[in-house]
């Protein structure tokens, strides 16, 4: 018997190798047709014919956000026709595109689970109609759409007496929507949003630090005329319910095991990657995963009334209770909000924080005190602030240290000093990027006190200076005035931080110093030729990894630029715009020498 069967066995084995192949070309195939759609959209490549063509069912993502010209309602009605299996979907400024239509193509999508329409027509038709339609949706962006009002968002909660709500939905972008909405509106309809989606981990919402003060205060006699007009829910009911019921802990234990896809924060900038399930999935898991999510809100409610009675029981107070929010990204949230948000947010991870039109002036020293709660989760921060950057340096002193993504914009140079003690708080960055402003004086004194520092910084031992081991991507800009014929050296003794940042990060990537206002051929002569090394930084050869380099409008030569370029052989473009010590001349013939070299590289210079 064996004799006969071993051969029957073999041919099973072969079978299931060759669907097994075929499954694997299949998947394959799909991602190799997504990777031509996004590489053809970017280059401007993208025609309305290639587009009909290569829109077929196995696409499971779509992003037509660098075509959105492309987009009209025929190209929508064949996309419903067509790809209903998509998972993601981008039609960021597709202006073309009206509310209806979008209506009738998100019925054909009941699959989809990140939607960005950002830019679009979108309106409240659209917003009322998405939990019917994709009730599986995890993300949403809806940022820039003027015709939608902040109230056609309460549909997107199960809360909501007519609308079975988005239970699923984990990101909510919506900045700047509505024309000529209440302020109150925009803080009410926030505070309803974050109380009546529980699950919600991304938030970007015009009102959400009013609403953070609100939920934290319990005043919501405020917003009651908001409440009585859209008949919603009391918020201090839906309060109650959520702090009564907050040790959703079978729950959100079981939602937990099943959903293994939570946010991290790389899916901040790729917000369709955390959405994505693999296609060979097993169907039991898929659907016991589906029962226990669809059957979240029963249980919540449930959860709620064994809490509430339980929590009675106990002689639990209302006035001690205190509501946690999941949110773990949160963006455009002012400095005087700040303290509202962290005690409602202990899990925060990413937050921008906005100062701009703020009358009242920024303590740095104060709002290190009301970020110090995150002094461990804290990962990506953005800080726009118009004062000077020694105020930014004191902020970072309780979160500096577990950053991995700093962005800095509009701050105001006020001396070496704090750009030191910024890049000593933050050792773990990744990612750097610092838009700065000059400082207000007049230019005939500041040369005067360059003059003085640099003769300090000749005597300063630059193996002392702080550096960023594990810094991937450096970009560092100033104001430049078209009017003026060269960057204006205001700033020389930045030479000595900015050879500790370049020396001290080998495994930088991209490079970009705009405007620098000091001489950059002297920073790049002491990473390439001193034999010195930063505090506390590998011994690695510098800038070995760089692929991408943007000098423009810096004050370089060409002899540094050839320096470069013959060195970093991973080196794929060079931005030299309004480089005023490099010529045309000069360009042609650093691009020749690079084709002798058979190195691809793309040289930018006007």
């Amino acid at each position: 018997m064996p004799l006969f069967r071993k051969p029957e066995a073999g041919r099973e084995k072969e079978n299931e190798k060759r669907v097994a192949k075929k499954r694997k070309c299949k998947i394959d195939a799909s991602e190799m047709l997504e990777e031509l759609l996004s590489l053809l959209a970017s280059r401007r490549l993208m025609t309305r014919a290639a587009l009909h063509v290569m829109l077929v069912p196995q696409l499971r993502n779509l992003s037509l956000r660098c075509c959105s010209g492309l987009v009209t309602a025929n190209l929508c009605a064949v996309i419903g026709a067509r790809c209903q299996g998509l998972l993601s979907l981008d039609l960021s400024s597709a202006v073309n595109v009206s509310s209806p239509v979008l209506c009738d193509l998100l019925g054909c999508l009941s699959s989809l689970r990140s939607l960005c329409l950002a830019g679009t027509l979108c309106d409240g038709r659209v917003a009322e109609a998405l939990p019917a339609q994709c009730p599986a949706l995890r993300h949403l962006d809806v940022t820039h759409c003027h015709h939608l009002s902040p109230a056609s968002l309460l549909h997107l909660s199960p809360q909501h007496p007519h609308s079975p709500g988005l239970p699923h939905l984990r990101s909510l972008l919506a900045l700047d929507i509505g024309f000529g909405e209440c302020e109150e509106d925009r803080r009410a309809a926030a505070a309803f949003l974050l109380l009546g989606l529980p699950w919600l981990e991304r938030a970007a919402l015009d009102g959400l630090a009013e609403a953070c003060v609100l939920l934290l205060d319990g005043e919501f006699h405020e917003v009651g005329d908001f409440v009585r007009c859209t008949g919603i829910p009391d918020l201090k009911d839906l309060w109650v319910e959520r702090v009564c019921g907050h040790s959703l802990k079978g729950v959100t234990a079981g939602a937990e095991r099943v959903e293994e896809d939570s946010f991290s924060l790389s899916e901040a900038t790729h917000n369709c990657s955390w959405i994505q399930d693999s296609d060979d999935e097993d169907g039991g898991e898929a659907q016991h995963r589906e029962g226990v999510l669809y059957g979240l809100k029963d249980a919540v409610t449930l959860e709620n009334t064994k809490d509430k009675e339980a929590w009675k029981l106990h002689g639990g107070s209302l006035e001690d209770a205190r509501l946690t929010l999941r949110l773990r990204q949160v963006q455009r949230v002012s400095f005087t909000t700040v303290g509202a948000l962290a005690q409602l947010c202990p899990s925060l991870c990413a937050l921008t924080l906005d100062s701009y039109g703020e009358e009242e002036t920024v303590s740095g020293a104060r709002v290190a005190r009301e970020m110090a709660g995150w002094s461990s989760s804290l990962r990506s921060l953005t800080l726009r602030f118009p004062g000077p950057l020694s105020e930014m340096a004191r902020a970072l002193e309780h979160v500096g240290a577990s950053l991995t993504s700093l962005t800095v914009e509009g701050a105001q140079a006020d001396g070496l000093d704090p750009f030191l003690r910024l890049l000593h708080s933050c050792p773990q960055l990744t990612t750097l990027t610092i838009h700065m402003e000059p400082p207000r004086m007049h230019q005939e004194e500041e040369e005067e006190e360059e003059e003085e520092e640099e003769e300090e910084e000749r005597q300063q031992d630059l193996q002392a200076l702080p550096c960023l081991p594990r810094l991937s991507c450096l970009a560092l800009s100033f104001p430049f005035d078209p009017r003026q014929k060269r960057t204006l050296m205001w700033w020389r003794p930045l030479k000595g931080a900015l050879w500790a940042l370049l020396r001290g990060s080998p495994l930088l990537e991209r490079l970009t110093l705009v405007a620098v206002p000091c001489p950059l051929d002297p920073v790049f002569r002491l990473v390439l030729d001193h034999p010195a090394v930063p505090m506390n930084a590998p011994q690695s050869p510098a800038l070995q990894h760089l692929k991408h380099l943007n000098l423009a409008h810096s004050d370089v030569s060409t002899e540094t630029v050839s320096r470069l370029v013959a060195m970093c052989s991973c080196l794929s473009t060079v931005d030299l715009s309004g480089c005023r010590a490099v010529t045309c001349h000069d360009t042609k013939r650093l691009q020749s020498t690079v084709r002798r070299r058979r190195q691809k590289l793309h040289i930018t210079w006007t």
